[in-house]
């Protein structure tokens, strides 16, 4: 069993690099992606912890893609360095997320909500702050009773929270992900929120312009829509990838470390059939 998607206390995942690793060990995985959000800071521990329990580590990361409908994240899988064309976009990353993050603050004080950011940084330290970490500020202060439900009232799409934030140019990340060693693949792509009908030539499309793989499992998809993106990814010559998508049991209950949709155990073949093969031939 592994996991090629996972998240960390360096985003807005519950556990720090070094316990994801020993989760993932306690759990029986053979190997490990760390994938946070626009950033790659905590690979080193994750890397450090990895050698020493002895499981294979891979490094990565998530990038917020600028695009028409729904949302686009794209997964950088494999580095070997980071480049300095991927620590520019991480920066440009932060700081629309901050952008964001000041936005999202005016609109709750305007509500009456007194949260600041200086106390969101107090309260969540050396972390890329994002809507998970206001759900949970918004729980502590008991405006809501739990985070789904903050996400509900005040913090998704369409809510009167909610705050679009500018995403990295696709052509730009491609480059910057290959520049580090790296494999471009799109994460949970019906997160897109395309037809089948446009699908298909949007993949292609991606496909020529230098991504490698889609993430054709992941646990917000529903099987039957996984293995169809499957048969389009090798229609196509992308090949397939599967994750969990872990934040913690605080965050997001529904997911399990190294299990993919329908609570699926994640197979070595991902890495060995999939990523792995595409990396050994770079």
């Amino acid at each position: 069993m592994i996991d090629l998607h996972v998240h960390t206390t360096a985003s807005d995942g519950q556990f720090t690099p070094s316990q994801i690793i020993q989760m993932a060990v306690e759990k029986g995985l053979t190997r490990i992606a760390i994938t946070d959000h626009d950033t790659a800071a905590g690979l080193e521990e994750a890397k450090i912890a990895a050698e020493k329990l002895k499981i294979n580590f891979v490094a990565g990361t998530e990038l917020n893609i600028s695009f028409p409908t729904g949302e686009f994240h794209l997964l950088g899988l494999g580095f070997t360095h980071i480049s300095p064309s991927l620590n520019d976009i991480f920066q440009g990353l932060v700081k629309s997320r901050q952008e964001r993050n000041e936005s999202i603050i005016n609109k709750m004080q305007e509500d009456g909500v007194q949260i600041t950011l200086e106390e969101m940084e107090k309260d969540y330290p050396n972390t890329i702050l994002g809507r998970p970490h206001f759900a949970a500020e918004l729980v502590k202060k008991n405006v809501v009773k739990n985070r789904q439900m903050a996400f509900d009232k005040y913090l998704a799409k369409g809510r009167p929270w909610y705050v679009d934030r500018v995403g990295a140019n696709l052509d730009q990340a491609i480059v910057a992900i290959k520049e580090s060693g790296g494999v471009p693949v799109v994460a949970h792509p019906m997160s897109l929120y395309l037809s089948w009908g446009k699908l298909p030539d949007t993949l292609q499309n991606f496909y020529e312009r230098g991504i490698a793989g889609i993430e054709a499992y992941h646990p917000g998809a529903r099987m039957t829509e996984c293995l169809r993106l499957e048969e389009l990814a090798r229609k196509i010559g992308l090949f397939v990838t599967a994750g969990s998508d872990f934040h913690g049991p605080k965050v997001r209950a529904d997911r399990k470390l190294g299990h993919t949709c329908n609570g699926k155990p994640i197979e070595d073949r991902f890495w060995t059939q999939e990523l792995g093969k595409y990396l050994n031939r770079l």
